[in-house]
C-alpha cells in the first residue's frame, strides 16, 4: 500500500499490505521502530513485537486481503502504538472464544488472540463469519491506562499513493466535542496539503459553534487547492448534534433503532471564494452513532447489516466501513462517534 521503510513513522500511519511472511517482517520492524521512535521501554517494544508478529502471521495464514495500518497514538502527555488489522477472511462466530489461549480450529482463524491480549494496553475487535476481521490493538507504557474513546477514525490513500488527501481531526474545546472530516481536492500531496492545512486550522481554531468553526477554517486554507470538509459538534446530554459542511463529505446519524438520518451540507469549497456557511441541529439521543466519509466511501452501508457493530469501538466501526464500503480508485476516510449517555 505504501512504502514500509519510513525511518519516522507520521501521526497518519502506515498501510501495510500483509500477504508473505516478509510482509509481516516489515511490520514488525517497523512497530518496534515506532515504538523506540515514541521512546517506550524495551520490555513494552518487546511486547509491541509480539501483537505485530502475531496480527500478521494471522493475515498470512488466514485472511484474505489482509492488510494492517500502524500508527502512534497520544494522550494526556503519553505516547503508544496503535495496529489495525482489517481483513476480508472467513471471520469468527465468537471473537470472544477465539480469544483465549490455545483456541486454534481448522480451517477458521486460529489466531493466538490470548497473546494479543495478554500484551495489549487496549484491545478490541469486530468478525462476522464469511466476511472477515478487524482487530484494533493498542500499546502503551506500562503507567498509561487508556479508556476507549468517543470518537475514532481512518484514513486509507488511493491505490499507489504514499499520501492521502482526506484527513480527520478530534478536539474538546472548552467542553465542546468536535469532530472533523476533510477531503483535500484531487489527490497526492497537494491534496494532503489541503487537508493538513484544515487540521492545523480546527486545532487551533477559538471554542465556537461549528459554523464558526468552518469559517475559521476556509480563511485558514487561502493558500492551498481547498478542500471539501465538516464539522460536527456533540452535545448528548442535551440530546443534539450540530454540523456544518462544505461540498460532499457524508454525514449520517444512527439512532439505536437503527434509523438514519443524512446530514446537511452545503456546496462549496473551503478555501475558495466565499462559501454559504450554514448550520443545523440534529437529535442525537442515548446509544446513537455519528459516521462521517469522503466521498471515497460508497454510501450503501447499513449497521443493521452487521450485528453487533454498534456495541463496538467508534475505531472498529469506521474500520469495518472502510473496508466494505471503501473504494479503491480514491482516498478514503471514516470517522465513527458516538454518545457517551
Amino acid at each position: 500500500m505504501v512504502q514500509v521503510n519510513a525511518d519516522a513513522v507520521t501521526d497518519s500511519g502506515i498501510w501495510f499490505r500483509v500477504e508473505s511472511s516478509s510482509a509481516a517482517s516489515a511490520v514488525r520492524r517497523a512497530a518496534e521502530r515506532l515504538g523506540a521512535q515514541v521512546e517506550m521501554s524495551g520490555a513494552r517494544i518487546a511486547d509491541l513485537a509480539i501483537v505485530a508478529a502475531e496480527l500478521t502471521s494471522n493475515l498470512v495464514k488466514h485472511a484474505d486481503e489482509g492488510v494492517l495500518l500502524l500508527r502512534p497514538v497520544r494522550r494526556d502527555g503519553l505516547a503508544g502504538v496503535e495496529l489495525v488489522a482489517i481483513d476480508s477472511g472467513p471471520g469468527m462466530a465468537d471473537l470472544t472464544v477465539s480469544s483465549q489461549d490455545g483456541h486454534s480450529t481448522t480451517g477458521t482463524l486460529g489466531i493466538g488472540l490470548g497473546a494479543i491480549v495478554r500484551q495489549a494496553s487496549w484491545f478490541d475487535g469486530y468478525s462476522l463469519p464469511g466476511r472477515g476481521t478487524v482487530l484494533a490493538v493498542q500499546v502503551w507504557p506500562a503507567e498509561a491506562r487508556p479508556s476507549p474513546s468517543w470518537a475514532g477514525a481512518l484514513t486509507r490513500p488511493l491505490t499507489g499513493e504514499t499520501v492521502s488527501g482526506d484527513g480527520y481531526a478530534v478536539r474538546i474545546a472548552d467542553g465542546r466535542h468536535q469532530v472533523l472530516v476533510s477531503d483535500g481536492l484531487g489527490h497526492g500531496p497537494l491534496a494532503g496539503a489541503a487537508t493538513d492545512a484544515a487540521l492545523a486550522a480546527f486545532r487551533n481554531a477559538p471554542a465556537g459553534p461549528p459554523a464558526t468553526v468552518v469559517g475559521h477554517l476556509h480563511r485558514g486554507m487561502s493558500h492551498t487547492r481547498g478542500a471539501a470538509l465538516a464539522v460536527a459538534e456533540l452535545a448528548p446530554d442535551a440530546g443534539v448534534l450540530h454540523y456544518a459542511g462544505l461540498g460532499n463529505i457524508s454525514g449520517v446519524v444512527v439512532d439505536a433503532d437503527d434509523k438514519r438520518r443524512g446530514l446537511v451540507s452545503l456546496p462549496g469549497i473551503a478555501g475558495h471564494q466565499r462559501p454559504t456557511i450554514r448550520e443545523y441541529a440534529y437529535p442525537f439521543g442515548p446509544g446513537a452513532r455519528l459516521v462521517m466519509h469522503s466521498d471515497g466511501v460508497a454510501d450503501r452501508w447499513r449497521l443493521a447489516d452487521y450485528p453487533g457493530l454498534t456495541e463496538k469501538s467508534p475505531l472498529v466501526m469506521a474500520a469495518t466501513l472502510l473496508r466494505d464500503a471503501g473504494v479503491r480508485r480514491d482516498d478514503a476516510c471514516v470517522l465513527v462517534a458516538r454518545s457517551w449517555v
